[in-house]
């Protein structure tokens, strides 16, 4: 029996580990984690754990050898069974009070946080993060959950009086529920990417079908099993596993009320079209990804510049949609700052990510090694690697965090998104050409500013085209959000909506609103 553990709570703002027990925890969990790899895992339809008639067997990025588990390959026809659970659960659901919803989901965040080193080593395998980044993912879902409590209660289950023309009229503005909320969830956060998106549709009263990533539903199952402890009703969360298939089935399918995604800009445009050819339009809300810059100007601090690009640029391996892959860096500053950039790269260890020294794990699978691979290649080509730019030895998908000058300003690459370990770096003398180019790309999902002028700082949050701004910061100069502190959400092509997760606004989404009056 595992000994309970003292709580420790890491965030993506700190991604720190002041308290030297967070290490003995994690790495007792890493051995406990070890004989549930390979087990087989079923899905979670009507309150049951139920089989596919096909399975799929996923492997650690970090040895390829590591059969993670086998997961059940689901189907249109299975989704069509969570759909037709999730719909005739509900209108009970629907009538709960919002109080008791409140309660349930409070006891999943608690579950979820229980369960914090026993899940953060799972997503370390899983995902290949490291240590700080997968235990941040685990209590950024439990952390979602309560966020997302506190705006129901401050806003007292969304029923607010409105002005009444007499004693007799009685008015108000009611948020109710959708229905069958789906929520499709990508690779690189499992954990609080399924679960946020999930608590928030059902604690307005929707009911849920989640599709994880394919190749990343360990994490998801283990919340699916809180969600299930915690004590919601059966069919009012269920969960189908597997690729393509199930996805697509749950878009088209005509009693999924809402959707919410997060993945790439095509997808998430495709998912946006369909839905507003239906007979009747519903709610997407679709978070797909970024081209994130940083300008640095000649009044920064390098220091804190090159750390906080660092840090953004090849976090998670650069697979995150906040990550820095763009610098506009002052020609004054771009000898001092590539140097100390260059410097803390070198410092990185890229390895097995459970191991403590190592800071930096495997790209998520074979697509992405191959794609950084290509990217590479076409950057040597049109421009001047200045480190990485190679794959490295082992079992897994390793490769070298990497830093390019000189790319063309017409290169593409100035404008896709890689999600892959690289930064490319170019110089201005004008501020409002560093911002003209900052904000010249398709999306605006994240972007940070080094200044030590309060005047230039304002002239930047008043002109930046992007959701999520940090000035300053050495955490992250792109990255780092957490729910109730930084609400994270995109413009542009970033996003569907403007509205940010973790933000006052991301409830009302998951509800419909109705006008009532009642005359004595």
């Amino acid at each position: 029996m595992t000994t309970p553990r003292k709580h420790i709570k890491v965030t993506y703002a700190t991604l720190a580990s002041p308290d030297p027990l967070l290490h003995e925890y994690y790495e007792q969990a890493v051995v406990e984690a070890r004989p549930q790899l390979g087990q087989t895992h079923a899905m979670y339809i009507n309150g049951e754990w139920v089989t596919a008639e096909r399975t799929f067997t996923t492997h650690s990025p970090i040895n390829r050898t590591w059969a993670m588990g086998t997961f059940q390959e689901g189907t249109a026809a299975d989704v069509a069974r969570a759909v037709a659970a999730a719909k005739a659960a509900f209108p009970a659901w629907r009538a709960t009070p919002w109080t008791e919803r409140v309660a349930i989901l409070r006891r999943a965040a608690d579950l979820i946080s229980g369960r914090l080193f026993e899940m953060g080593a799972i997503n370390s395998l899983e995902v290949g993060k490291n240590r700080l980044e997968a235990l941040g993912d685990v209590e950024e879902a439990a952390d979602f959950i309560r966020f997302y409590i506190q705006s129901m209660e401050q806003n007292n289950g969304f029923t607010t009086p409105t002005l009444c023309e007499s004693d007799r009229h009685h008015n108000r503005s009611v948020l109710k529920p959708y229905g069958v909320w789906g929520v499709i969830a990508p690779f690189n956060f499992p954990v609080a990417l399924s679960t946020g998106p999930s608590a928030a549709a059902l604690l307005t009263g929707n009911t849920v079908v989640l599709k994880p990533a394919e190749d990343t539903p360990f994490g998801p199952t283990l919340i699916a099993q809180c969600f299930h402890e915690a004590g919601l009703p059966a069919g009012v969360f269920n969960m189908v596993t597997g690729g393509e298939e199930p996805g697509k089935a749950l878009v088209a399918h005509e009693d999924v009320a809402g959707i919410t995604f997060t993945g790439s800009y095509a997808v998430g445009m495709s998912i946006v079209a369909q839905s507003s050819q239906r007979r009747v339009p519903r709610p997407v809300l679709a978070e797909m990804g970024g081209k994130n810059p940083t300008i640095i100007s000649a009044k920064a601090d390098v220091d804190k510049a090159a750390r906080g690009v660092m840090r953004s640029a090849f976090g998670l391996q650069g697979q995150k949609c906040s990550a820095c892959s763009r610098v506009y860096v002052h020609e004054s500053l771009k000898e001092a700052f590539t140097a100390k950039l260059l410097a803390l790269t070198a410092e990185i260890k890229v390895g097995d990510p459970t191991h403590k020294e190592n800071w930096m794990g495997p790209v998520i699978n074979e697509n992405a090694f191959k794609a950084y691979q290509r990217y590479t290649a076409d950057l040597a080509a049109h421009g001047r690697v200045l480190t990485g730019g190679q794959v490295l030895a082992g079992d897994g998908y390793f490769v070298a965090p990497t830093i390019v000058d000189g790319l063309p300003a017409d290169h593409n690459l100035w404008q896709q998104e890689m999600f892959n370990p690289i930064v490319v770096l170019d110089t201005f003398t004008d501020l409002s050409d560093a911002m003209r180019r900052a904000n010249d790309v398709p999306f605006g999902l994240t972007a940070g500013f080094y200044s030590e002028d309060t005047a230039e700082t304002q002239w930047f949050l008043d002109n930046i085209e992007a959701g999520v701004v940090y000035v300053n910061r050495e955490a992250g100069a792109t990255t780092g959000a957490w729910p109730g502190y930084q609400p994270f959400g995109g413009w542009k092509g970033s996003s569907s909506t403007g509205k940010a997760a973790g933000s006052f606004y991301y409830l009302q989404q998951y509800m419909h609103e109705q006008s009532q009056t009642v005359i004595d």
